[in-house]
Protein backbone atom coordinates (compact mmCIF):
# COMPACT_ATOMS: atom_id res chain seq x y z
CA UNK A 1 0.00 0.00 0.00
CA UNK A 2 2.77 2.35 0.75
CA UNK A 3 4.49 1.25 -2.19
CA UNK A 4 1.54 2.37 -4.31
CA UNK A 5 1.08 5.57 -2.43
CA UNK A 6 4.66 6.37 -3.35
CA UNK A 7 4.08 5.23 -6.94
CA UNK A 8 1.10 8.36 -7.41
CA UNK A 9 2.71 10.68 -5.62
CA UNK A 10 6.05 10.00 -7.90
CA UNK A 11 3.24 10.03 -10.78
CA UNK A 12 2.18 13.30 -9.46
CA UNK A 13 5.61 14.67 -9.26
CA UNK A 14 6.27 13.52 -12.92
CA UNK A 15 3.00 14.77 -13.77
CA UNK A 16 3.31 18.67 -12.80
CA UNK A 17 7.09 18.58 -13.95
CA UNK A 18 5.47 17.99 -17.39
CA UNK A 19 2.91 20.57 -17.47
CA UNK A 20 5.93 22.87 -15.96
CA UNK A 21 7.82 21.73 -19.44
CA UNK A 22 4.45 22.48 -21.46
CA UNK A 23 4.04 25.52 -20.33
CA UNK A 24 8.00 26.45 -20.64
CA UNK A 25 7.95 24.85 -24.03
CA UNK A 26 4.67 26.65 -25.53
CA UNK A 27 4.39 29.86 -24.68
CA UNK A 28 0.95 31.75 -24.86
CA UNK A 29 1.36 32.50 -28.00
CA UNK A 30 2.06 29.20 -29.17
CA UNK A 31 -1.77 28.53 -28.51
CA UNK A 32 -4.79 28.62 -30.57
CA UNK A 33 -6.55 32.40 -29.35
CA UNK A 34 -9.96 33.76 -31.01
CA UNK A 35 -11.23 37.17 -30.05
CA UNK A 36 -14.31 37.99 -32.28
CA UNK A 37 -16.02 41.55 -32.13
CA UNK A 38 -18.70 43.03 -33.87
CA UNK A 39 -18.56 46.01 -36.56
CA UNK A 40 -20.61 48.06 -38.97
CA UNK A 41 -18.79 49.70 -41.94
CA UNK A 42 -20.81 51.95 -44.73
CA UNK A 43 -19.51 50.93 -47.85
CA UNK A 44 -20.51 53.28 -50.67
CA UNK A 45 -24.36 53.48 -49.77
CA UNK A 46 -24.75 50.20 -47.81
CA UNK A 47 -24.14 49.50 -44.02
CA UNK A 48 -22.14 46.54 -43.86
CA UNK A 49 -22.47 44.75 -40.53
CA UNK A 50 -19.54 42.43 -39.91
CA UNK A 51 -17.66 40.05 -37.06
CA UNK A 52 -14.29 40.16 -36.88
CA UNK A 53 -12.33 37.65 -35.75
CA UNK A 54 -8.61 38.56 -34.54
CA UNK A 55 -6.13 35.56 -33.27
CA UNK A 56 -3.88 32.44 -33.97
CA UNK A 57 -3.75 29.13 -35.64
CA UNK A 58 -2.11 26.20 -34.86
CA UNK A 59 -0.67 24.19 -37.48
CA UNK A 60 0.24 20.72 -36.52
CA UNK A 61 2.54 17.89 -38.24
CA UNK A 62 0.13 14.72 -38.82
CA UNK A 63 1.61 13.29 -35.90
CA UNK A 64 0.45 16.34 -34.22
CA UNK A 65 3.54 17.93 -33.61
CA UNK A 66 3.43 22.00 -33.61
CA UNK A 67 4.74 23.78 -36.46
CA UNK A 68 3.49 27.24 -35.83
CA UNK A 69 0.86 29.38 -34.89
CA UNK A 70 -0.19 31.62 -37.71
CA UNK A 71 -2.48 35.24 -36.28
CA UNK A 72 -4.78 36.45 -39.05
CA UNK A 73 -7.74 38.54 -38.86
CA UNK A 74 -10.61 37.57 -40.78
CA UNK A 75 -13.95 39.34 -41.48
CA UNK A 76 -17.42 38.18 -42.49
CA UNK A 77 -20.39 39.62 -43.10
CA UNK A 78 -23.27 39.17 -40.89
CA UNK A 79 -26.62 38.98 -43.05
CA UNK A 80 -25.72 36.05 -44.89
CA UNK A 81 -28.40 32.98 -44.67
CA UNK A 82 -25.79 30.76 -46.19
CA UNK A 83 -21.96 31.55 -45.49
CA UNK A 84 -20.78 28.78 -47.35
CA UNK A 85 -21.57 29.52 -50.82
CA UNK A 86 -20.49 33.66 -50.00
CA UNK A 87 -16.99 34.43 -51.58
CA UNK A 88 -14.08 34.17 -49.76
CA UNK A 89 -10.53 36.17 -50.03
CA UNK A 90 -7.31 34.87 -48.22
CA UNK A 91 -5.07 37.54 -48.62
CA UNK A 92 -1.37 38.34 -47.78
CA UNK A 93 1.73 40.85 -48.89
CA UNK A 94 4.96 39.84 -50.24
CA UNK A 95 8.66 41.11 -49.00
CA UNK A 96 9.22 38.24 -48.41
CA UNK A 97 8.92 39.18 -44.70
CA UNK A 98 6.13 41.38 -45.13
CA UNK A 99 3.07 41.16 -42.87
CA UNK A 100 -0.42 41.59 -44.80
CA UNK A 101 -0.89 45.17 -42.93
CA UNK A 102 -0.73 46.97 -46.37
CA UNK A 103 -3.76 44.86 -48.51
CA UNK A 104 -5.24 44.53 -44.82
CA UNK A 105 -5.25 48.54 -44.27
CA UNK A 106 -4.59 50.45 -46.87
CA UNK A 107 -6.95 48.53 -49.37
CA UNK A 108 -9.53 45.55 -48.94
CA UNK A 109 -9.94 45.80 -45.25
CA UNK A 110 -13.07 47.40 -43.34
CA UNK A 111 -10.60 50.10 -41.72
CA UNK A 112 -8.04 51.96 -43.93
CA UNK A 113 -4.85 54.49 -42.86
CA UNK A 114 -5.61 57.92 -43.70
CA UNK A 115 -2.94 59.15 -46.09
CA UNK A 116 -3.59 62.61 -48.33
CA UNK A 117 -5.89 61.97 -50.79
CA UNK A 118 -2.84 61.62 -53.45
CA UNK A 119 -1.19 59.27 -50.88
CA UNK A 120 1.35 61.27 -49.42
CA UNK A 121 1.84 61.28 -45.60
CA UNK A 122 0.55 63.33 -43.24
CA UNK A 123 1.97 63.61 -39.67
CA UNK A 124 2.65 61.05 -37.51
CA UNK A 125 0.82 58.79 -35.54
CA UNK A 126 -1.12 56.99 -38.01
CA UNK A 127 -5.10 56.98 -37.86
CA UNK A 128 -7.42 54.99 -39.70
CA UNK A 129 -10.88 55.72 -40.94
CA UNK A 130 -13.61 53.85 -42.36
CA UNK A 131 -13.08 51.89 -45.56
CA UNK A 132 -15.84 52.87 -48.12
CA UNK A 133 -13.73 51.39 -50.82
CA UNK A 134 -13.50 48.01 -48.71
CA UNK A 135 -14.60 44.72 -50.62
CA UNK A 136 -16.29 43.41 -47.52
CA UNK A 137 -19.93 44.27 -48.97
CA UNK A 138 -19.11 41.35 -51.44
CA UNK A 139 -16.90 38.81 -49.89
CA UNK A 140 -15.56 37.56 -46.82
CA UNK A 141 -12.11 38.57 -46.02
CA UNK A 142 -8.79 36.64 -44.18
CA UNK A 143 -5.46 38.47 -44.04
CA UNK A 144 -2.62 35.84 -43.10
CA UNK A 145 0.84 36.57 -41.51
CA UNK A 146 3.33 34.38 -43.17
CA UNK A 147 5.80 33.01 -40.42
CA UNK A 148 7.83 35.92 -39.26
CA UNK A 149 5.91 38.30 -39.80
CA UNK A 150 2.82 39.89 -38.12
CA UNK A 151 2.40 38.02 -34.86
CA UNK A 152 3.15 34.62 -36.57
CA UNK A 153 5.72 32.39 -35.06
CA UNK A 154 7.73 29.01 -35.40
CA UNK A 155 7.50 27.09 -33.11
CA UNK A 156 9.98 26.29 -31.12
CA UNK A 157 11.91 29.97 -32.33
CA UNK A 158 14.94 28.69 -33.08
CA UNK A 159 13.48 26.75 -36.04
CA UNK A 160 11.74 29.49 -37.18
CA UNK A 161 14.20 29.68 -40.94
CA UNK A 162 13.24 26.39 -41.96
CA UNK A 163 10.16 28.13 -42.48
CA UNK A 164 11.81 31.32 -44.65
CA UNK A 165 11.84 29.22 -47.72
CA UNK A 166 10.44 29.36 -51.14
CA UNK A 167 8.59 26.11 -50.91
CA UNK A 168 7.59 25.80 -47.10
CA UNK A 169 6.42 29.16 -47.19
CA UNK A 170 3.77 27.85 -49.98
CA UNK A 171 3.46 24.88 -47.95
CA UNK A 172 2.21 26.52 -45.07
CA UNK A 173 0.34 28.99 -46.22
CA UNK A 174 -1.48 26.41 -48.27
CA UNK A 175 -2.07 24.36 -44.68
CA UNK A 176 -3.55 27.56 -42.94
CA UNK A 177 -5.75 27.88 -45.83
CA UNK A 178 -6.93 24.20 -46.04
CA UNK A 179 -6.96 24.36 -42.07
CA UNK A 180 -9.01 27.73 -41.90
CA UNK A 181 -11.99 26.18 -44.84
CA UNK A 182 -12.19 22.81 -42.73
CA UNK A 183 -12.70 25.18 -39.35
CA UNK A 184 -14.84 27.51 -40.89
CA UNK A 185 -17.22 25.70 -43.02
CA UNK A 186 -15.65 27.34 -46.01
CA UNK A 187 -15.63 24.56 -48.73
CA UNK A 188 -18.63 25.82 -50.31
CA UNK A 189 -17.19 29.05 -50.76
CA UNK A 190 -16.11 30.75 -54.11
CA UNK A 191 -12.53 31.15 -53.21
CA UNK A 192 -9.90 33.53 -54.06
CA UNK A 193 -6.35 34.24 -53.06
CA UNK A 194 -4.94 38.50 -53.51
CA UNK A 195 -1.04 38.79 -53.35
CA UNK A 196 0.91 42.46 -53.45
CA UNK A 197 4.14 42.02 -54.95
CA UNK A 198 6.15 38.50 -53.54
CA UNK A 199 3.03 37.86 -52.28
CA UNK A 200 1.84 37.42 -56.22
CA UNK A 201 4.84 34.82 -56.56
CA UNK A 202 3.02 33.39 -53.11
CA UNK A 203 -0.55 33.36 -55.18
CA UNK A 204 0.56 31.53 -58.23
CA UNK A 205 2.32 28.95 -55.95
CA UNK A 206 0.08 28.18 -53.26
CA UNK A 207 -2.56 27.40 -55.95
CA UNK A 208 -0.35 25.22 -57.60
CA UNK A 209 0.58 23.41 -54.50
CA UNK A 210 -3.16 23.29 -53.04
CA UNK A 211 -4.30 21.91 -56.59
CA UNK A 212 -2.22 19.22 -56.18
CA UNK A 213 -2.14 18.72 -53.29
CA UNK A 214 -5.73 19.18 -51.52
CA UNK A 215 -7.76 19.84 -54.89
CA UNK A 216 -9.02 22.33 -54.35
CA UNK A 217 -9.83 25.07 -56.88
CA UNK A 218 -9.74 29.01 -57.08
CA UNK A 219 -12.45 30.80 -59.09
CA UNK A 220 -9.64 33.44 -59.09
CA UNK A 221 -6.27 35.15 -58.08
CA UNK A 222 -6.10 38.84 -57.09
CA UNK A 223 -2.41 39.80 -57.96
CA UNK A 224 -1.83 43.31 -56.89
CA UNK A 225 1.88 44.76 -58.38
CA UNK A 226 2.69 41.39 -59.67
CA UNK A 227 5.83 39.50 -60.40
CA UNK A 228 5.80 35.85 -61.24
CA UNK A 229 9.39 35.78 -63.22
CA UNK A 230 11.80 37.57 -61.04
CA UNK A 231 14.47 37.73 -64.92
CA UNK A 232 11.98 40.51 -65.73
CA UNK A 233 13.56 42.57 -62.42
CA UNK A 234 17.08 40.80 -62.30
CA UNK A 235 19.54 43.23 -62.87
CA UNK A 236 22.46 41.53 -62.45
CA UNK A 237 25.84 41.96 -60.10
CA UNK A 238 27.96 44.72 -61.20
CA UNK A 239 30.99 44.86 -63.31
CA UNK A 240 33.17 47.59 -63.57
CA UNK A 241 31.23 50.88 -63.70
CA UNK A 242 28.08 49.25 -65.31
CA UNK A 243 25.63 45.89 -64.84
CA UNK A 244 26.05 43.48 -67.76
CA UNK A 245 24.38 40.33 -68.45
CA UNK A 246 20.55 40.49 -68.57
CA UNK A 247 19.28 42.74 -70.30
CA UNK A 248 15.59 42.22 -70.23
CA UNK A 249 15.36 44.60 -67.38
CA UNK A 250 16.35 47.48 -68.76
CA UNK A 251 13.65 47.27 -71.74
CA UNK A 252 11.12 45.96 -69.28
CA UNK A 253 11.94 49.29 -66.88
CA UNK A 254 12.44 51.64 -69.23
CA UNK A 255 8.83 52.79 -69.66
CA UNK A 256 7.89 53.14 -65.88
CA UNK A 257 11.57 55.50 -65.49
CA UNK A 258 9.41 57.49 -68.13
CA UNK A 259 6.63 57.72 -65.97
CA UNK A 260 8.96 58.71 -63.21
CA UNK A 261 10.64 61.60 -65.67
CA UNK A 262 6.73 62.26 -66.90
CA UNK A 263 5.27 62.47 -63.42
CA UNK A 264 8.09 65.07 -62.01
CA UNK A 265 8.03 67.27 -65.11
CA UNK A 266 11.89 66.37 -66.53
CA UNK A 267 10.90 65.80 -70.16
CA UNK A 268 10.24 67.97 -72.99
CA UNK A 269 7.25 69.89 -73.53
CA UNK A 270 5.55 67.78 -76.01
CA UNK A 271 5.42 64.68 -73.52
CA UNK A 272 4.62 66.63 -70.73
CA UNK A 273 1.76 67.76 -72.50
CA UNK A 274 0.69 64.01 -73.69
CA UNK A 275 -1.35 61.85 -71.43
CA UNK A 276 0.43 59.40 -69.22
CA UNK A 277 -1.17 56.34 -71.37
CA UNK A 278 -0.32 57.95 -74.57
CA UNK A 279 3.14 58.62 -73.67
CA UNK A 280 3.76 55.17 -72.04
CA UNK A 281 2.14 54.02 -75.83
CA UNK A 282 5.04 55.63 -77.75
CA UNK A 283 7.75 54.58 -75.01
CA UNK A 284 7.00 51.21 -75.04
CA UNK A 285 7.19 50.67 -78.83
CA UNK A 286 10.65 52.34 -78.81
CA UNK A 287 11.22 49.68 -75.84
CA UNK A 288 10.01 46.74 -77.80
CA UNK A 289 11.85 47.75 -80.66
CA UNK A 290 14.60 49.61 -80.83
CA UNK A 291 15.97 49.87 -78.07
CA UNK A 292 15.74 46.20 -77.26
CA UNK A 293 17.50 45.67 -80.73
CA UNK A 294 20.32 48.19 -79.63
CA UNK A 295 21.06 45.87 -76.51
CA UNK A 296 20.66 42.63 -78.40
CA UNK A 297 23.35 44.29 -81.14
CA UNK A 298 25.65 45.03 -78.30
CA UNK A 299 29.07 46.50 -79.38
CA UNK A 300 28.00 45.75 -83.21
CA UNK A 301 25.74 48.65 -83.31
CA UNK A 302 26.90 51.49 -84.66
CA UNK A 303 28.07 54.68 -83.39
CA UNK A 304 25.07 56.61 -85.46
CA UNK A 305 22.53 53.75 -84.26
CA UNK A 306 24.26 54.36 -80.71
CA UNK A 307 23.56 58.36 -81.07
CA UNK A 308 20.19 58.08 -81.64
CA UNK A 309 19.45 55.67 -78.66
CA UNK A 310 21.36 57.88 -76.49
CA UNK A 311 19.29 60.75 -77.58
CA UNK A 312 16.07 59.02 -77.32
CA UNK A 313 16.50 57.73 -74.22
CA UNK A 314 17.58 60.78 -72.73
CA UNK A 315 14.44 62.10 -73.98
CA UNK A 316 12.04 59.55 -72.91
CA UNK A 317 13.73 59.20 -68.86
CA UNK A 318 15.35 63.19 -68.00
CA UNK A 319 18.78 61.98 -67.69
CA UNK A 320 21.29 63.65 -69.63
CA UNK A 321 22.93 62.02 -72.50
CA UNK A 322 26.69 62.15 -70.96
CA UNK A 323 24.94 60.02 -68.52
CA UNK A 324 22.85 57.41 -70.53
CA UNK A 325 26.56 56.99 -72.66
CA UNK A 326 28.15 56.41 -69.25
CA UNK A 327 26.59 53.51 -68.52
CA UNK A 328 26.43 52.07 -71.74
CA UNK A 329 23.00 52.42 -72.52
CA UNK A 330 21.71 50.61 -69.41
CA UNK A 331 20.49 51.97 -66.44
CA UNK A 332 19.77 50.55 -63.77
CA UNK A 333 17.13 50.78 -60.98
CA UNK A 334 18.52 52.34 -57.86
CA UNK A 335 21.01 54.39 -59.78
CA UNK A 336 17.70 55.98 -62.07
CA UNK A 337 15.90 56.68 -58.47
CA UNK A 338 18.74 58.84 -56.97
CA UNK A 339 19.83 60.55 -60.71
CA UNK A 340 16.52 61.81 -61.86
CA UNK A 341 16.15 64.55 -59.63
CA UNK A 342 19.94 64.84 -57.93
CA UNK A 343 20.42 68.56 -59.01
CA UNK A 344 17.42 69.56 -56.80
CA UNK A 345 18.73 67.26 -53.76
CA UNK A 346 16.31 64.18 -53.90
CA UNK A 347 15.88 60.62 -54.31
CA UNK A 348 12.61 59.31 -55.75
CA UNK A 349 10.44 56.53 -54.63
CA UNK A 350 11.07 52.65 -56.05
CA UNK A 351 8.02 51.39 -54.68
CA UNK A 352 6.16 54.61 -55.96
CA UNK A 353 8.25 56.80 -57.86
CA UNK A 354 6.02 59.91 -57.14
CA UNK A 355 7.72 60.32 -53.89
CA UNK A 356 11.05 61.73 -52.96
CA UNK A 357 13.03 62.68 -50.67
CA UNK A 358 16.59 63.92 -49.32
CA UNK A 359 19.43 61.19 -48.68
CA UNK A 360 22.95 61.72 -47.39
CA UNK A 361 24.71 61.13 -50.20
CA UNK A 362 23.78 62.90 -53.30
CA UNK A 363 27.01 61.88 -54.99
CA UNK A 364 26.70 58.07 -54.70
CA UNK A 365 25.10 55.80 -56.99
CA UNK A 366 22.58 54.08 -53.96
CA UNK A 367 19.17 55.39 -52.18
CA UNK A 368 19.99 56.06 -48.38
CA UNK A 369 16.24 54.86 -48.24
CA UNK A 370 13.31 54.45 -50.03
CA UNK A 371 10.83 57.98 -49.55
CA UNK A 372 7.75 55.73 -50.46
CA UNK A 373 8.45 53.35 -47.61
CA UNK A 374 9.43 56.13 -45.02
CA UNK A 375 6.07 58.28 -45.85
CA UNK A 376 3.95 54.97 -45.26
CA UNK A 377 5.67 52.53 -42.58
CA UNK A 378 5.00 54.40 -39.35
CA UNK A 379 2.02 55.77 -40.14
CA UNK A 380 0.59 51.67 -40.72
CA UNK A 381 2.73 50.42 -38.00
CA UNK A 382 1.42 52.66 -34.97
CA UNK A 383 -2.45 52.38 -37.10
CA UNK A 384 -1.94 48.40 -37.13
CA UNK A 385 -0.86 48.31 -33.36
CA UNK A 386 -3.48 50.42 -31.62
CA UNK A 387 -6.42 49.05 -34.22
CA UNK A 388 -5.75 45.50 -33.20
CA UNK A 389 -5.91 45.64 -29.39
CA UNK A 390 -8.21 48.60 -28.89
CA UNK A 391 -10.90 47.85 -31.59
CA UNK A 392 -10.11 43.95 -31.97
CA UNK A 393 -9.79 43.05 -28.50
CA UNK A 394 -6.75 41.11 -29.19
CA UNK A 395 -3.60 41.67 -26.97
CA UNK A 396 0.19 39.68 -27.58
CA UNK A 397 3.13 41.41 -25.84
CA UNK A 398 5.08 39.97 -29.51
CA UNK A 399 6.39 42.83 -31.47
CA UNK A 400 4.40 42.79 -34.57
CA UNK A 401 7.01 42.61 -37.72
CA UNK A 402 5.64 44.92 -40.49
CA UNK A 403 8.64 44.32 -42.15
CA UNK A 404 10.76 41.64 -40.98
CA UNK A 405 14.43 42.27 -41.91
CA UNK A 406 15.31 39.03 -41.33
CA UNK A 407 12.60 36.89 -43.11
CA UNK A 408 14.13 38.92 -45.86
CA UNK A 409 17.77 38.25 -45.41
CA UNK A 410 17.24 34.82 -44.50
CA UNK A 411 14.90 33.70 -47.36
CA UNK A 412 16.35 30.61 -49.64
CA UNK A 413 15.55 30.50 -52.57
CA UNK A 414 17.10 26.63 -53.24
CA UNK A 415 14.42 25.66 -55.74
CA UNK A 416 16.18 28.34 -57.97
CA UNK A 417 19.87 27.49 -57.54
CA UNK A 418 22.12 29.44 -60.66
CA UNK A 419 18.22 30.34 -61.97
CA UNK A 420 16.06 33.13 -61.50
CA UNK A 421 13.24 32.62 -59.59
CA UNK A 422 9.69 32.02 -61.72
CA UNK A 423 6.54 30.83 -61.24
CA UNK A 424 4.74 31.77 -64.00
CA UNK A 425 4.85 28.02 -65.33
CA UNK A 426 2.99 27.07 -62.45
CA UNK A 427 0.24 29.90 -62.93
CA UNK A 428 0.05 28.52 -66.55
CA UNK A 429 -0.21 24.67 -65.32
CA UNK A 430 -3.46 25.70 -62.94
CA UNK A 431 -4.59 27.95 -65.11
CA UNK A 432 -4.95 24.83 -67.84
CA UNK A 433 -6.21 22.25 -65.63
CA UNK A 434 -8.68 24.86 -63.88
CA UNK A 435 -9.98 26.23 -67.25
CA UNK A 436 -12.95 28.20 -64.73
CA UNK A 437 -9.80 30.42 -63.00
CA UNK A 438 -9.41 34.18 -63.33
CA UNK A 439 -6.78 36.32 -63.28
CA UNK A 440 -6.51 39.71 -62.05
CA UNK A 441 -3.69 41.61 -62.05
CA UNK A 442 -3.59 45.60 -61.17
CA UNK A 443 -0.46 47.52 -62.38
CA UNK A 444 0.55 51.32 -61.22
CA UNK A 445 1.93 53.39 -64.05
CA UNK A 446 4.99 54.69 -60.62
CA UNK A 447 5.69 51.19 -59.67
CA UNK A 448 9.67 50.93 -59.86
CA UNK A 449 9.36 48.08 -57.78
CA UNK A 450 7.73 45.64 -60.33
CA UNK A 451 6.59 47.50 -63.58
CA UNK A 452 3.67 47.18 -65.51
CA UNK A 453 5.41 46.68 -68.95
CA UNK A 454 7.68 43.38 -67.05
CA UNK A 455 4.02 42.01 -65.76
CA UNK A 456 2.99 42.35 -69.49
CA UNK A 457 6.00 40.67 -70.91
CA UNK A 458 5.73 37.83 -68.22
CA UNK A 459 2.05 36.96 -69.20
CA UNK A 460 2.69 37.17 -72.97
CA UNK A 461 5.57 34.88 -72.39
CA UNK A 462 3.82 32.19 -70.23
CA UNK A 463 2.19 30.29 -73.15
CA UNK A 464 -1.54 30.25 -72.09
CA UNK A 465 -3.91 28.13 -74.30
CA UNK A 466 -6.36 30.93 -76.26
CA UNK A 467 -9.03 29.26 -74.47
CA UNK A 468 -7.84 31.11 -71.14
CA UNK A 469 -5.90 34.04 -72.28
CA UNK A 470 -8.92 36.20 -72.21
CA UNK A 471 -9.22 35.14 -68.23
CA UNK A 472 -6.58 37.38 -67.55
CA UNK A 473 -7.26 40.89 -66.60
CA UNK A 474 -5.14 43.98 -66.53
CA UNK A 475 -5.90 47.02 -65.06
CA UNK A 476 -3.59 50.33 -64.66
CA UNK A 477 -3.55 52.94 -62.03
CA UNK A 478 -1.99 56.57 -61.63
CA UNK A 479 -0.13 54.82 -58.61
CA UNK A 480 2.88 53.32 -57.66
CA UNK A 481 3.23 49.22 -56.14
CA UNK A 482 0.75 50.54 -53.03
CA UNK A 483 -1.70 52.08 -56.20
CA UNK A 484 -4.88 52.09 -53.36
CA UNK A 485 -2.49 54.86 -51.19
CA UNK A 486 -3.73 57.41 -53.62
CA UNK A 487 -7.46 57.82 -52.92
CA UNK A 488 -8.61 57.89 -57.15
CA UNK A 489 -6.77 54.37 -57.30
CA UNK A 490 -8.71 52.89 -54.63
CA UNK A 491 -11.95 54.22 -55.69
CA UNK A 492 -11.32 52.12 -58.98
CA UNK A 493 -9.37 49.66 -57.75
CA UNK A 494 -12.50 48.62 -55.58
CA UNK A 495 -14.89 48.76 -58.48
CA UNK A 496 -12.08 46.86 -60.44
CA UNK A 497 -12.32 44.03 -57.66
CA UNK A 498 -16.07 44.28 -57.33
CA UNK A 499 -16.77 43.19 -60.71
CA UNK A 500 -13.95 40.78 -61.37
CA UNK A 501 -14.95 38.89 -58.29
CA UNK A 502 -18.65 39.10 -59.46
CA UNK A 503 -17.80 37.29 -63.05
CA UNK A 504 -15.27 35.27 -61.41
CA UNK A 505 -17.97 33.59 -58.92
Amino acid sequence: MADTANDKDTKATEDEAAADDATAESPPHHEEEFVATQHSVKVGRKKVEYTATAGRMLLREEDGKKQATFFFVGYTREDVADPSTRPIVFAFNGGPGSSSVWLHLGALGPRRVLLADDGMAVPPPGRLVDNAYSILDVADLVFIDPIGTGYSRAIPNEEAKQYHHFKKDIETVGEFIRAYLTKHDRWGSPKFLAGESYGTTRSAGVAAHLFRRHGIYFNGLLLISSILNFQTAGFDPQTGTFRRGNDLPYVVFLPTYAAAAWYHGKLAKKYQKMSIRSFLDEVEAFAANEYALALFQGDRLSDADRATIVRRLAEYTGLSETYVQRYDLRIEILRFCKELLRAEGYTIGRIDARYKGRGRFDDGDSMESDPSIDATMGLYTSALNDYVKRELEYESDLPYEVLSEQVWQNWDYEDFKNAYVDVSESLREVMARNAFMKVFVANGYFDLATPHFATEYTFSHMGLSPEVRDNVEMTYYDAGHMMYVHLESLDQLAKDLRDFIARAS
